[in-house]
């Protein structure tokens, strides 16, 4: 699965409505509900990948966050299109892995710290490595200019400017999928504006020196 812009117009099942696909779904319709993945699965790996900035763990969320999808499609009401509530399972499912990472990130520090004693260098090192492998955060010079210019805002800020911008959801859709007021999202979108302008500003002088 790779981060990429919405199909076009040819893609498979893209001529049927979606209501009636959702319909098929909820009557157990496996076949409908694989349009449905087809459609959305790109754009929802590519929010998880930004909120999480690993392509591991961003695959695993949007992996489960269908899966969910598929288990609660009774929950559905369809006062929003499918694509916002599935968004929204993909944003909670984000936040409680992000959770889990953290937690291990300060386990692994944990290890990493001298006992009473005093540890030994080797033991640190190996602390340090297996905290390495268990983040699976991609390397520098992978990273899109994309994540290197969201890199530092919150969680919340990082979901709604990918909404707003990458996804071109209105700002009601956006409220919709994060489960936000609308003056929240609005708040979260004026900060990250401004953090953006501003690392854009600097890599600009650095460009004119």
């Amino acid at each position: 699965m790779k981060d990429s812009r919405p199909a076009p117009s040819g893609t498979t099942g893209r001529s049927e409505d979606e209501g009636s696909l959702v319909a098929r779904c909820r009557s157990g319709d496996t076949r409908a509900f694989q349009v449905l993945v087809e459609r959305y699965q790109d754009r929802a790996y590519g929010l998880a990948l930004r909120l999480l900035r690993s392509e591991s763990d961003a695959e695993e969320v949007a992996q489960d966050a269908f899966v969910r999808a598929w288990r609660s499609l009774a929950d559905f009401r369809g006062d929003s299109a499918f694509g916002t509530w599935l968004y929204r399972i993909v944003w909670r499912r984000a936040l409680d892995r992000a959770a889990v990472l953290r937690t291990r990130r300060q386990r692994e520090k944990s290890l990493d710290a001298p006992d009473e004693a005093g540890g030994s260098g080797e033991s640190r090192g190996k602390s340090r490595a297996l905290a390495a492998a268990a983040q699976k955060e991609p390397a520098e010079n992978d990273a899109s200019e994309w994540t290197r210019l969201t890199e530092g805002l919150s969680e919340p800020q990082q979901a709604v400017v990918t909404l707003f911008y990458y996804e071109d959801m209105a700002l009601k859709d956006v409220a919709r999928a994060l489960e936000m007021p609308e003056g929240t999202v609005k708040t979260h979108l004026s900060r990250a504006r401004a953090t953006l302008r501003a690392k854009l500003a600097d890599r600009q002088e650095q460009i004119d020196v």
